[in-house]
């Protein structure tokens, strides 16, 4: 199955997406986590403010099959978190690249962990089969 994998983007194992421009990022999850979760109900993000550590849960998403962690994909302060997607988080489901962000984070530190678009389609298509 063909999952939309937005080349401009970079993505971690733990189906994050992040696009970093300057110093801020935009974090999401990926269109092959949405699908996988099946329809999300609930999505816990942190407060504006906090600092994560790449690699640290940084929140929760359910859906009506499963609980899953939020993992951060860089090191960064948190300053947005998406207000829509808490109270629509249905978003994740129909939207995961554009309407469906989670966070904005300042970028304290890069990771070298993260997947282009091509390492990650490898990547689920190893895992989905």
């Amino acid at each position: 199955m063909a999952f939309n994998t937005p080349a401009d983007l970079q993505y971690t194992k733990s189906h994050e997406w992040v696009r970093i421009e300057g110093d801020q990022a935009t974090i999401g999850i990926s269109d092959y986590a949405q699908d996988s979760l099946g329809d999300v109900v609930y999505i816990e993000l942190p407060e504006v403010g906090a600092s994560y550590d790449a690699g640290t849960i940084f929140g929760a998403v359910e859906s009506v099959k499963a609980a899953s962690d939020l993992y951060m994909p860089i090191a960064g302060e948190i300053i947005e978190a998406n207000q829509e997607v808490i109270d629509s988080p249905e978003l994740l489901n129909s939207d995961p690249y554009g309407a469906g962000w989670l966070l904005k984070v300042r970028v304290t530190a890069e990771s070298n962990e993260l997947l282009d678009a091509s390492a990650y389609e490898q990547y689920v298509n190893s895992i989905a089969h």
